[in-house]
């Protein structure tokens, strides 16, 4: 099993999170976003994620792997929810928590090529003919096309990581050429759209002429799509993201940078004994910093 945490505080601190993720569990075995809602695939696989543990055990695990399972549509892409009949991005989420669960069945078979065959919509050439020819908006890189939220829309920063981070994870099982090459062109989207302070936000580094500000959490995942890529210098980015989780008020950015930071063998403080909040997405990936599922 993974334990990476150490200490009497860290403990208290993950166990109290995995006390407030059992308890919060729907009766269908999924999360909503905060106890008592509707259950929706994102809360649910990091809450799965965060509980990754007790997966030997069965427990709140079982139930909630057979939701989820039941929400992957006949073309691979899963669901967000059960009110929603489209393939979505929390595909990749599925697809990363298949590989930690070591399971490589026609499920998640279907989910990889999913992914491989969902682009953004700027890799049209219509969109790289409108590109060349209307006033600059945005400055990018078409050719580098990366993951949408949607399909058919243009690539994000976020969805782009969690594919990459899922790819990279099923390249293991894969000898597969096309698996690799989608690995490195988002790798070169996520590169390309670094902002001028060596950190990343949702979308673009640049809008209008001007360099766009980053954002905490964005740059925390941005880091965790990239490691293991050893064509670019990370240091920058990653003083970047020691400022932003000393200085960032948000929760969920804190979270994130926590478990980016980590990942890359830095050191973090140990988080106090905080009880977790009533948003489960936030208690789960509090909970992934210190149990080193995402590394």
């Amino acid at each position: 099993m993974l334990k990476t945490y150490t200490g009497a505080v860290v403990q208290q601190y993950v166990d109290a999170r995995f006390d407030f993720l059992k308890a919060a569990q729907n009766p269908d075995g999924g999360w909503g976003y905060f106890p008592g809602k509707r259950s929706w695939l994102e809360p649910t696989v990091f809450a799965m994620l965060a509980l990754h543990e007790d997966a030997l055990a069965g427990g709140a695990f079982t139930p909630a792997w057979d939701l989820m399972r039941s929400w992957q549509l006949p073309s691979g892409g899963w669901r967000p929810c059960a009110a929603v009949a489209d393939a979505h991005w929390s595909t990749a989420l599925c697809v990363t928590l298949h590989c930690v669960r070591g399971v490589y069945d026609a499920p998640f078979q279907k989910g990889v090529a999913w992914l491989l065959e969902t682009a953004g919509a700027e890799r049209r050439w219509a969109m790289r003919f409108a590109n060349l020819v209307r006033p600059l908006v945005v400055e990018f890189d078409p050719s580098l096309s990366g993951w949408p939220w949607l399909p058919g829309a243009s690539s994000w920063v976020e969805p782009t990581v969690h594919a990459v981070m899922a790819l990279k994870r099923a390249q293991l099982q894969y000898d597969d050429g096309k698996l690799s090459r989608r690995v490195a062109l988002g790798e070169q989207m996520i590169l390309e759209r670094q902002c001028s302070d060596g950190g990343w936000n949702h979308g673009n580094r640049k809008v209008l002429g001007k360099n766009v500000a980053s954002y905490p959490e964005s740059t925390a995942l941005a880091l965790l799509g990239l490691k293991g890529n050893r064509a670019w210098d990370f240091s920058s980015a990653l003083n970047l993201a020691g400022r932003c989780l000393a200085e960032t008020q948000s929760e969920l950015a804190r979270a994130w940078l926590r478990v980016s930071l980590r990942s890359y063998g830095m050191a973090i403080a140990d988080p106090g004994d905080a009880q977790p909040t009533d948003d489960i997405l936030l208690a789960a990936i509090e909970t992934l910093a210190y149990t080193g599922v995402l590394e």
